[in-house]
């Protein structure tokens, strides 16, 4: 399965839907990419892989500062994960890639 490639995702969040671009670059046993949205991009270098599920964390700055610990287990071209955002909860992650 080939997990490369970019993904349109939406995350429902206490602020409302998040339009978020992740791309997924392979690299050996983990991968790395980025997540970019209208709040801003942030560049994933520890990702890690197990079958067909990304975990990676995410720090943000906008418009709070918190740092997101995200799954996502991609089957086919969908995307379906959850970002624990702490004492804010757990946001769902949907998606499905376009190149």
């Amino acid at each position: 399965m080939a997990l490369d490639g970019v993904y349109e995702t939406v995350m429902k969040t206490a602020m409302g839907d998040q339009k978020i671009t992740l791309t997924v670059t392979l690299d050996g046993d983990g991968w790395t990419g980025s997540q970019v949205s209208d709040k801003g991009s942030t560049d994933i270098s520890k990702g890690t892989i197990d079958g067909n599920t990304l975990k990676w964390i995410t720090k943000l700055s906008k418009p709070i500062s918190m740092t997101l610990k995200n799954e996502a287990t991609i089957e086919g071209d969908t995307l379906t994960g959850l970002a624990n955002a702490g004492v804010f909860g757990k946001f769902v992650m949907t998606g499905r890639k376009v190149s």
